[in-house]
């Protein structure tokens, strides 16, 4: 369950990075949405670990 939180983190992350890099074009939209994937990645981690631990 917990890559499960990190999938979905990533995928969220980089939708929206890549949504809010548009207005710097397609450049923008790529370093933001990589970056939106690394801190997708680790809040679905610290949600996994949050929910699994209750």
């Amino acid at each position: 369950m917990h890559r499960l939180y990190i999938l979905f983190g990533m995928f969220i992350g980089s939708y929206l990075g890549w949504y809010l890099g548009g207005h710097w074009g397609w450049w923008g939209s790529f370093i933001l949405s990589g970056l939106g994937s690394i801190g997708g990645v680790f809040a679905g981690w610290k949600i996994g670990q949050r929910i699994d631990r209750d």
